[in-house]
């Protein structure tokens, strides 16, 4: 690990699990946040010896940093947590916006400052309007009034705009928030891994099982773990997979339930390096994956102000599993659970979903998922 990031663990005493809130557990079908579980996963968390909490502004519809608030903050001294959040560039209109909403995600998180505080969801069309809008100039004035300690950004761009980025901005930027793991690791995102790195900055890694993607796997896929580690579950593998980065300060984990947060803590306790045959085994399911024509989802429902009220992270969700067991069955039995004024073939076009960071073409999709039915 270099020396940039065992300095920036230290400064945030930053734990190998990071707690993401973009996940959390809900009431019903109305994604009301379960508070009260919030607070004992939290509990459980806090006690395992793990601190850091990463929130944003859209979250949760809006609601996820007043639940880190209730569960986090008014609970817990200040200074014993790493409170994360992110500017999110599309919710300003003008420059004064920028303010605005930071004065808001102080007030919602109750709290006086941000440990580290993000650019949200960087691509080049965003940092654009960020460098209109004087975000970066805003932040280092936060940074010299103390409201923020370290500033970076997320990113969900190319790595053509990553590195245009960290070529104009890199003196700027204390840590940077990557996706990262085992599958994407074979496209691109191995490329933008080193473009960070390259910088010395440190990396925190989110998606760690793609939206719960490399923790649902198809029965022949996750066999083939199985027959390493029969105890081990798939979520496991990927999670123990990113730990193992050097330059990796965390690894964040948007958990909606006691049983994930729990498998996360003991897969990372007493962690230990990864052995090359248990590299061969990823490999080897890596490969089968990629043989699967799956939506590169991840289930992040940054689509979710789509104006028919189509679920779109949820039939991708569907038909993602369909494409891996091809259980038409299946795929029928959950699809018609959807209000059939929101299924796919209600899809009108509109390109409210472009905003999607990880680019599907979602219009597209959705006609050929409609299809099916």
């Amino acid at each position: 690990m270099s020396k940039a990031a065992q300095d920036f663990i230290k400064k945030h005493n930053i734990p190998r699990l990071g707690f993401g809130c973009m996940r959390l557990p809900t009431l019903g079908s109305d994604d009301k946040i379960d508070i009260e579980e919030v607070k004992k996963m939290v509990d459980v968390y806090m006690k395992a010896g793990h601190n850091y909490f990463d929130t944003a502004y859209g979250y949760h519809g809006g609601k996820s940093e007043n639940c880190v608030k209730e569960a986090v903050v008014k609970r817990y001294p200040r200074e014993s947590f790493t409170l994360v959040d992110k500017l999110p560039i599309w919710s300003c209109e003008t420059a004064g916006d920028v303010e605005r909403v930071f004065g808001e995600q102080l007030e919602r998180c109750g709290t006086t400052y941000f440990d580290i505080y993000l650019l949200h969801a960087l691509n080049n069309d965003l940092n654009d309007k960020h460098e209109k809008f004087g975000s970066y100039e805003f932040c280092q004035k936060m940074k010299d009034e103390g409201k923020i300690k370290s500033f970076g950004f997320s990113f969900h761009g190319t790595t053509d705009d990553l590195r245009k980025i960290m070529e104009k901005h890199h003196e700027q930027i204390d840590v940077v928030q990557l996706q990262l793991n085992y599958f994407d690791w074979l496209g691109s995102y191995k490329e933008q891994f080193e473009i960070v790195k390259s910088y010395d900055k440190p990396v925190v890694c989110m998606e760690p099982v793609r939206g719960g993607m490399l923790a649902k796997l198809p029965d022949y896929i996750y066999d083939i773990f199985k027959k390493s580690e029969p105890d081990a579950s798939a979520a496991s593998w990927a999670v123990r997979w990113v730990a193992d980065i050097p330059e990796v300060i965390t690894v964040l984990s948007g958990m909606s339930n006691m049983e994930q947060l729990l498998d996360n803590i003991n897969t990372l306790k007493d962690f230990t390096a990864l052995s090359d045959e248990q590299y061969a085994v990823i490999d080897k399911a890596a490969g089968a994956l990629l043989d699967i024509p799956s939506v590169p989802c991840t289930y992040c429902n940054y689509c979710s102000d789509c104006p028919i009220g189509i679920p779109i992270a949820k039939i991708f969700e569907i038909y993602n599993k369909f494409l891996g067991d091809r259980s038409m069955f299946s795929f029928k039995t959950a699809y018609k659970e959807i209000d059939a004024d929101k299924n796919a073939s209600a899809c009108i076009s509109c390109g409210v979903c472009a905003v999607c960071p990880q680019t599907i073409d979602i219009p597209e999709r959705m006609k050929e998922i409609a299809v099916l039915m």
